[in-house]
């Protein structure tokens, strides 16, 4: 079954680099940004709907002075990504 959290490109762009990355990894906010070619608002608002459904943990702090923002896959995030990369395979193996 699709998961329409993930389904949406950009959100699945975002799953996709985070589950490249080994569990319990992160990435920082300006790196995704840069990844995805995208702005900050567009970015933010995924990242808040992959936070609600669970999928992703945000954590905010500073380091030295500069704010810092990591973005990390939950394990309910992987295994929903797994899910929805085996329902596309799926879809693609009868098509």
């Amino acid at each position: 079954m699709v998961d329409e959290v993930i389904h949406q490109s950009m959100r699945l762009k975002i799953m996709a680099a985070l589950n490249a990355l080994a569990r319990g990894d992160g990435i920082e906010f300006t790196r995704m940004k840069s990844l995805l070619d995208t702005t900050d608002g567009n970015l933010g608002a995924h990242l808040e709907t992959l936070t609600k459904a669970g999928y992703i943990t945000v954590d905010k702090r500073i380091e030295g002075k500069r704010p810092q923002t990591r973005i990390r896959a939950t394990p309910t995030g992987r295994k929903a990504f797994a899910a929805h990369v085996a329902y596309l395979r799926d879809i693609l193996d009868n098509s």
